[in-house]
């Protein structure tokens, strides 16, 4: 059974599903709306197995594809609208897209595409599929910087959502107010899928606005954020409030929230935050209790179904409580694979477990608690970063020497993006023009928020550059 009949199931046809921009679709009209997108991907020559570059602004249109898209078996490739044209084409030739819908471009572009969708005849057939099929193709960091297509299934979203709706108690009467991006699996997969699989009605926001959201919160049961949307809404003058009362869920991922967010917004609004840990390789895996101790700091025990070890990274061991070690994964969200990528694969899991690269600690009672990354990722403003990826562009400077790239703790981002740069010899380096550069190549959240130049950086024996040093110099 593919995973939209197993959303649909669910579905009474005189709900709201979704509301934006003034307008209010029930699951009757959302239905029609994707029988009109399968015909239009029919139209377009897509068929089950065939891979679709979805590049969109939050829209109506993005939704009806991917959900028509997995209805037919063609796999979505959801992408970050700040995307430029070099990192498009990576995607595209890496995926063998058959199709690009892009924002400005593409085979059809994103700007035209709600009007062929309204325009295209209805197809109500849905393909069989089996739940090892690709539903969904996310790209991750790679370890060299070139990022990895993790292949999500059906089996895997519907394990994902299926182990969330038991543990956050999602019911038809929820109402989500949605300000995540789509085109990550918080938003998406989280956030969206979570909601249409209970039936439930989702209000998206144009963007995040802390003030309209805590406004539009006292109308709504679940909201799901990242640590920069609680710092907003904590920023706003305390005249700005709301009765939270009717809010039965707030969380927060993607980085670690402080514990002082968690008291002020106890304090504020009386609401308990529930941190989740995930990844894009295996979904949800852990979450703090929704009954029960939000440990603040903790990200909780495993969802349903899955399972979770922490191992030591020299004696491959199972540490005990109270011992760091690397979080590894089983259970029904975790991806066959990388595209194309057997030995990248291969390297991901260990005896069977899927090797997180996250360092984490037990408590005695059983909470786990995120202390460092293995790799060097950083994550601002809840999106993935991968360090190599900015340093290969700022290297093309020709009066760059060298350059490490790293996060540095934010309030507002979690962490910020920053560069220590050694200049070639007799060269002059200007920071902003660096960080123009970057923007040039880059989306504007993985560029540099500063630049600082240095002599050298701290190494060890091997030569290799010690950032965790270099953050703490830069930090001090």
């Amino acid at each position: 059974m593919s995973f939209y009949a197993r959303l649909r199931a669910g579905w009474v046809a005189d709900n709201p599903a979704l509301t934006f921009r003034g307008t209010t679709l029930t699951y009757g009209d959302l239905i029609a709306r994707v029988e009109r997108a399968a015909g239009w991907l029919i139209g377009q020559g897509m068929s089950a197995g065939d891979v679709l570059m979805l590049q969109t602004p939050r829209s109506l249109a993005f939704l009806e594809v991917h959900l028509a898209a997995l209805s037919l078996g063609v796999v979505t490739l959801p992408l970050n609208p700040a995307y430029t044209e070099a990192e498009l084409a990576f995607y595209r030739a890496d995926s063998g897209a058959k199709r690009a819908v892009l924002i400005g471009g593409g085979d059809v572009s994103a700007e035209s595409l709600p009007a062929a969708l309204a325009a295209a005849a209805p197809v109500s057939r849905s393909v069989s599929l089996p739940g090892s099929h690709p539903a969904l193709l996310c790209y991750t960091s790679g370890t060299t910087g070139r990022p990895k297509g993790a292949v999500i299934t059906h089996d895997n979203l519907t394990g994902t959502v299926l182990a969330l709706h038991t543990a956050w108690r999602w019911s038809r009467s929820d109402v989500l107010l949605h300000a995540l991006p789509l085109f990550h699996i918080h938003g998406l997969i989280v956030a969206q899928h979570g909601a249409l699989y209970a039936g439930a009605a989702t209000r998206w926001m144009e963007r995040f606005e802390p003030a309209d959201a805590l406004e539009q919160m006292a109308e709504s049961t679940v909201f799901m954020g990242v640590p920069t949307f609680y710092h907003r809404i904590l920023a706003l003058p305390p005249a700005i409030t709301a009765d939270l009362s009717g809010m039965r869920l707030l969380t927060s991922g993607s980085a670690p929230l402080p514990a002082q967010v968690h008291a002020a917004l106890q304090a504020r609004f009386g609401q308990r935050i529930l941190e989740r840990y995930g990844m894009t390789e295996a979904g949800i895996v852990l979450s703090n209790p929704y009954d029960g101790e939000r440990r603040p700091g903790a990200v909780g025990f495993p969802l349903p179904g899955f399972s979770v070890r922490l191992v030591d990274a020299e004696t491959g061991l199972v540490v005990s409580d109270g011992a760091v070690g690397e979080i590894q994964i089983q259970g029904p969200g975790v991806i066959p694979g990388y595209l194309n990528l057997p030995e990248q694969t291969a390297a991901a899991f260990c005896d069977g477990w899927l090797r997180s690269g996250d360092l984490a600690r037990r408590d005695a009672d059983g909470y786990i608690r995120i202390v460092g990354r293995a790799k060097d990722l950083i994550i601002t403003g809840g999106l993935n970063v991968y360090p190599v990826e900015v340093e290969r562009i700022l290297l093309e400077h020709p009066a760059v020497s060298a350059v490490a790239v790293v996060g540095i703790p934010d309030e507002e981002w979690g962490e910020r993006v920053v560069a220590a740069v050694i200049r070639a010899p007799d060269a002059e380096v200007v920071p902003d023009a660096l960080i123009a550069l970057a923007r040039q190549h880059l989306a504007p959240y993985k560029c540099p928020r500063a630049v600082r130049l240095v002599d050298d950086f701290p190494r060890n024996a091997m030569g290799k550059v010690q950032k965790a040093r270099l953050r703490a110099a830069w930090i001090a």
